[in-house]
């Protein structure tokens, strides 16, 4: 097996990856929309390649598994879904999957060890959010994974019709260079916006008030939820490595925390705005006077999250479309059938305002693309089988399962059946994950929807009201590899010590006359570099 990388400076540049989700918009995948095109029918059955494909080779996937699926079945390969796609596919695949939370850490391992399977699924998405580092310009460069650019020519041509379809999602999947390198997750137009503000309707409706629109009417809200409902942490959220309130609040005053893109497409990183001081002296006043969950640095997994909205502490806070409000709407009502969570805007400062960022993905979604391995013997069938994902028959396999099943046609319509939406011992969630592939490399597709109640129809609606799309700095830029060795060196000392006096900033712990003084260490740390290896990338990718 041919050697892919220098294990040396590979652990060295391990540190890119750590510090990753500090620098660029989170990309939380939410599982309860699908990721395509407005139909599934824009790509037909792959000419010159026929399913099921005649063939006596085994592939070898490293993948996680989804974590529904994982309380029913060991493998994806034993799901009912694994077993329909090795049927309409013709090709057996042996699957390894990493053990839940520790993906990042068995991928290193993985890389390191030279020994890796034909396909893996993972972020290979470039920029600050790569999972190699370097990003996927490195990994070629490494022979850890292949160029795709011959292989999807020849052998995937329902991937190669959807690429030149739409170039901008063409832009999106290869490098500055022009290389191809993974099979990507494609959301469809009604799948990008799925997080939000959300807050407790009945106990709105309960003391008269409306849904909050400005910082104002917030402060209004959760002061009457803490003095009138009691609540002990009216607005709460969960920690992970942040404060996970995406651009809520913050954006409010023009900002964000983490890198964006300003009204003159510059790159900027918002932590360090003058007006990150006004967000934080917000924050800072909140937590004074009870209305921020005193101990939202503890809520570092979503149980204690879930603790606090389903036992009437917390009346409001930011979360996904079904895995949050969703789910959370659906326990929340057998306690107590009053019980209601709706969407809130956005807030401004000013009513009338329009969001200036927001919760807003791409069609392409980075986290969960298939790259083809440098050494894999069988890479041509590697890629026919995962072009099956892209045209018509596979891409209702990928979002609907199996027809007649787990899905029926209803006037050209495929619809989840009652054994899906209506199951006595599970969730509709826990159901689909048995038979479709909930994020993965695949073409998507908007008819399929999670949603149960109308209020998640509502959100989508609600929280796409912002400018995001001109301010979210997109995931998948791709800095050179001298470009990415610079980021090692600064990233993570920056992003620790950002999130350690933000907490302190927010819990009164530094005064906040010391934000100019946080401000100068930052920059002493080598912001400004930062930003400019960001600025270039972003102006390559513009450019491609």
């Amino acid at each position: 097996m041919g050697k892919y990388v220098n294990k040396k400076s590979f652990s060295v540049a391990l540190s890119v990856v750590v510090a990753s989700s500090v620098f660029v918009g989170c990309s939380t995948q939410e599982t309860g929309k699908s990721s395509a095109s407005p139909k599934a029918s824009g790509a037909p059955t792959a000419a010159g390649t026929v399913y099921p494909i005649s063939t006596q080779e085994t592939l070898t996937s490293w993948e996680g598994i989804d974590t529904n699926l994982a309380s029913f079945v060991p493998n994806l390969a034993e799901s009912p879904f694994g077993k329909q796609l090795e049927k309409e596919t013709g090709v057996k695949v042996k699957y390894t999957h990493p053990a839940d939370g520790q993906s990042k850490e068995q991928f290193n391992l993985l890389i390191a060890s030279n020994k890796l399977p034909d396909v893996i699924e993972y972020n290979w998405g470039g920029g600050g959010a790569a999972a190699y580092p370097g990003g996927p310009e490195k990994a070629i460069a490494d022979k850890v994974i292949l160029p795709l650019n011959a292989l999807i020519d020849k052998q995937a041509p329902n991937l190669k019709k959807l690429l030149q379809q739409d170039k901008e999602l063409d832009k999106m999947i290869k490098t500055d260079s022009g290389n191809y390198y993974a099979f990507p997750m494609i959301r469809p137009d009604n799948g990008l916006v799925f997080r939000g503000p959300m807050i407790r309707k009945d106990w709105l409706d309960e003391l008269n008030l409306p849904v909050p629109q400005t910082i104002d009417d917030w402060y209004t809200v959760l002061k009457a939820f803490k003095e009138k409902k009691g609540a002990s942490a009216p607005f709460t959220a969960q920690y992970s490595n942040e404060l996970n309130i995406q651009d809520a609040f913050i954006g409010a005053f023009k900002t964000a925390n983490r890198f964006y893109i300003d009204d003159q497409g510059k790159v900027k990183y918002g932590p360090i705005d003058p007006q990150f001081k006004d967000a934080l002296t917000l924050l800072r006043k909140w937590y004074a006077e009870g209305l921020l969950d005193k101990d939202f640095a503890l809520n570092t997994d979503s149980k204690s999250l879930d603790n606090k909205l389903m036992s009437d502490s917390a009346g409001a806070t930011v979360g996904l479309l079904s895995g949050g409000m969703g789910r959370w709407m659906d326990t929340g009502k057998k306690k107590n059938p009053k019980f209601q969570l709706v969407a809130a805007p956005y807030p401004t400062l000013k009513q009338g305002e329009r969001a200036f960022i927001g919760q807003r993905d791409f069609k392409y979604n980075p986290a969960a693309s298939k790259a083809v391995s440098g050494d894999s013997k069988n890479a041509e069938l590697a890629v026919k089988w995962l072009d099956y994902a892209y045209g018509e028959k596979g891409s209702l396999l990928f979002n609907f399962g199996v027809e007649g099943e787990s899905y029926k046609m209803v006037n050209n319509v495929p619809t989840f059946t009652e054994k899906i939406t209506k199951n006595e011992k599970f969730n509709l969630q826990q159901m689909v994950s048995q038979y479709t592939k909930p994020n993965g490399p695949f073409l998507g597709d908007a008819r399929k929807s999670f949603n149960t109640f109308k209020e998640q129809d509502e959100a989508i609606k609600i929280w796409g009201e912002t400018d995001a799309v001109k301010h979210v700095m997109p995931l998948f830029i791709t800095p050179t590899i001298e470009e990415s060795k610079e980021l090692a060196k600064l990233n993570t000392a920056i992003g620790s010590y950002k999130e350690e006096m933000f907490v302190k900033f927010v819990m009164g712990k530094e005064p906040i006359e010391k934000f100019d003084e946080y401000v100068n260490r930052i920059k002493e740390m080598g912001i400004d570099k930062v930003i400019k290896i960001n600025q270039d990338a972003f102006d390559r990718y513009n450019k491609r």
